[in-house]
């Protein structure tokens, strides 16, 4: 049965990239989404066996909070300099690309290369996040809270700083 699902997997992944040298890590990527559904489905699982329950309806203003946080978390994981370590495995340094951020490729092949995409793009990381906040919302709502509402303080904090530089730059133009 394995090896004719190996067969199966290995055909379908060949004609889906049609064997293109710059083909997407498709078994990567089939990797980090089983393990993405596994950890939805223990979460789900863990809230069943505890008894929690989820809420009728999710507040406006969770939603928000949780929008700015996601936000913020998820460029801190994947652009900020001193994250850089958890992301070095992973990826290799290019340039700096802003304020306290990096430009880095993905390197590596499977796997290791669609880990690297994931942990390096903020838009792949934000459903990893907001998941992780929504999980939090049921388990330990006060806590959660707090973590998105000191998260969402340091990306006002980010967009006010930017803001200053700007302003303080047009002011010497000017």
């Amino acid at each position: 049965m394995s090896n004719a699902l190996n067969r199966a997997a290995r055909r379908v992944v060949r004609e889906y990239t049609g064997g293109a040298s710059d083909a997407p890590p498709v078994v990567g990527y089939a990797v980090t989404l089983g393990t993405y559904a596994t950890i939805v489905g223990g979460l789900a699982a863990l809230a069943r066996r505890r008894g929690a329950r989820l809420p009728d309806r999710v507040p406006v203003t969770d939603v928000a909070l949780g929008a700015v946080a996601t936000h913020k978390i998820s460029r801190l994981l994947a652009k900020d300099s001193v994250t850089s370590p958890l992301r070095a495995p992973f990826t290799r340094y290019q340039q700096p690309i802003g304020e306290s951020e990096l430009g880095e490729q993905v390197r590596g092949e499977g796997v290791r290369h669609s880990v690297g995409e994931l942990i390096s793009c903020p838009f792949c990381l934000a459903v990893w996040v907001a998941t992780g906040l929504s999980a939090g919302l049921v388990f330990a709502p006060r806590l959660t809270r707090l973590v998105a509402a000191t998260f969402a303080g340091v990306a006002g904090s980010d967009f006010l700083q930017l803001g200053y530089d700007i302003a303080k730059r047009h002011a010497e133009q000017g």
